[in-house]
């Protein structure tokens, strides 16, 4: 086997591979997304990666169901993940978000289930609003989120008892740094096989991955393009976006190559997974075509010394920005 064809998939503790390129479905609208999926499994994508908060997981498993009626693929090639929203963190909410989750996709089990964020908020009914997205009352005078203080080890006891339900196959976390993976390492009976992080070149997270790769925990890069997901939103500037910086550009050209496989292959020849969004298929087709070549060394030194630790995704700054409540949990 060739190196960059073991860069293909991420082997897990238990032995299990996911595929190293998924499809992540934060931001693709839901009147696209199962259409989108079936796509993209067509095209031989077999990593999808989804999340109640997403708000798009019945129209993903719609396209998944029909992918599988089409012959394109068996359930059992497609590795599918999910996530616990911050309000269902309570031992007694956690089994009722599993199963809404794999009812919306569709399944019988999760490949893997995973704490979106180490944010307890408060319990909000499905019936009242489902996904519950992060304010507590959105009609109140001045929104907020309502926390709701859950020691991680409870949330995770309740994750371990969806393995042993059969529910989920594994399970993992996002956004947690090191002192909290020690801290659940402590007492879990089932350790986390994955990580999922934001990771790209201004933020390769160094220590973050090495200390996962010597306790065995996989880790799944997310805006593993960096900027442009943010842009939008105003969390980033245009100027900032990795796709036109220069240095990723001439070693994309070297290669003839576009920036995106650049940036892509550097977080799966480091060994992550990374989960890349597109609504367009030939930016689907090109995002996945990354195995048929190898980043020099120094081509891998040159895009992290772009490190600046320039974190999107932070919570630190959007729920204060966009939520109205400051809730860091970086610093």
């Amino acid at each position: 086997m060739t190196d960059n064809q073991q860069h293909r998939t991420i082997k897990l503790a238990s032995g299990e591979e996911i595929p190293s390129v998924g499809l992540g479905h934060w931001k693709i609208p839901k009147d696209q997304t199962a259409s989108i999926v079936h796509s993209a499994l067509e095209i031989g994508y077999r990593h999808l990666d989804c999340a109640c908060d997403y708000g798009n997981e019945a129209e993903a498993g719609a396209g998944l169901k029909q992918a599988i009626n089409d012959g394109i693929c068996r359930r059992d090639d497609v590795w599918v993940t999910s996530k616990l929203w911050n309000t269902y963190h309570r031992p007694e909410h956690v089994r009722a978000a599993c199963e809404r989750s794999l009812n919306d996709l569709q399944i019988d089990t999760l490949d893997l289930y995973m704490i979106h964020f180490p944010i307890s908020l408060a319990f909000v009914p499905f019936e009242e609003r489902y996904p519950p997205e992060w304010f507590f009352d959105p009609n109140a005078a001045s929104p907020q989120l309502k926390p709701d203080p859950v020691p991680i080890a409870e949330t995770w006891g309740a994750m371990q008892e969806l393995v042993e339900a059969g529910l989920v196959r594994t399970i993992g976390v996002c956004n947690f740094g090191t002192s909290l993976l020690r801290d659940l390492l402590a007492s879990a009976s089932i350790r986390p096989a994955v990580l999922q992080v934001e990771m790209h070149p201004q933020l390769t997270q160094q220590r973050l991955l090495r200390y996962c790769q010597s306790e065995g925990i996989a880790v799944t890069a997310f805006s593993p393009l960096g900027a442009g997901s943010y842009i939008p939103l105003g969390m980033a500037g245009a100027e900032e976006s990795l796709l036109s910086n220069s240095v990723v550009n001439q070693i994309a050209e070297s290669h003839n190559r576009t920036a995106a496989q650049i940036l892509l292959r550097w977080g799966v020849q480091r060994g992550t997974a990374v989960i890349p969004k597109s609504q367009r298929i030939e930016r689907l087709r090109e995002n996945l075509n990354i195995f048929d070549f190898a980043l020099s060394e120094d081509q891998m030194t040159q895009l992290d010394s772009l490190n600046q630790n320039r974190r999107y995704n932070d919570p630190g700054q959007f729920c204060e920005e966009a939520f109205n409540t400051f809730f860091p949990i970086f610093d």
